[in-house]
């Protein structure tokens, strides 16, 4: 069975506000990367919408660097959690019901892993034991807002590093495994 692997970003003072970080190539780079080791998305309602608006149809003016990002996110399939969707097309098709069971049933429809985008969904899953991989993109930079990740939950979680990078900004990927 495919692992379950959540991805994010987030400032120093762990804000994971998409408008407060630094994008380039190379974080772009990064983020393909971790969507090309995954061979299905799951998002929650409110992520999966904002890359829809984002990534369907980009805007011709993003940089050129971006045009692979875009490319791989439109390509995969994906799957959103959601009780207020009912159809959805870019790939997508909606999913409800109890989580691991949703999780355990795509992670045997796609052994190569999924991809979890979205704060709240991942935190939903985490209370739940269910990720297996947490990449999480420290960016040097001071927010001074909120949202904060994982802010209430129940339990804490003990985590094996598993990898770590820099980028060219100066970010920090850290890959850390769950553990069992």
């Amino acid at each position: 069975m495919g692992p379950v692997r959540f991805s994010i970003n987030v400032t120093l003072d762990g804000c994971y506000d998409h408008t407060a970080m630094v994008a380039d190539a190379d974080l772009h780079r990064n983020a393909t990367e971790s969507l090309q080791r995954a061979d299905a998305l799951l998002f929650g309602r409110v992520t999966y919408q904002m890359m829809e608006e984002g990534w369907r149809s980009p805007d011709p003016a993003l940089p050129e660097w971006t045009l692979p990002f875009a490319r791989t996110i439109s390509a995969a399939k994906k799957y959103v959690v959601s009780s207020t969707l009912e159809e959805l097309d870019w790939n997508a098709e909606v999913v409800n019901g109890d989580l691991g069971e949703v999780v355990d049933r795509l992670r045997r429809a796609h052994p190569g892993g999924i991809f979890v985008g979205g704060a709240q969904l991942a935190q939903a899953l985490t209370e739940r034991r269910l990720i297996d991989e947490y990449e999480i993109v420290v960016h040097p930079r001071l927010a001074g807002h909120g949202p904060t990740l994982f802010a209430g939950l129940s339990s804490h979680v003990d985590l094996d590093l598993a990898e770590r990078g820099e980028l060219s900004s100066g970010a920090v990927v850290l890959r850390y495994t769950t553990r069992r």
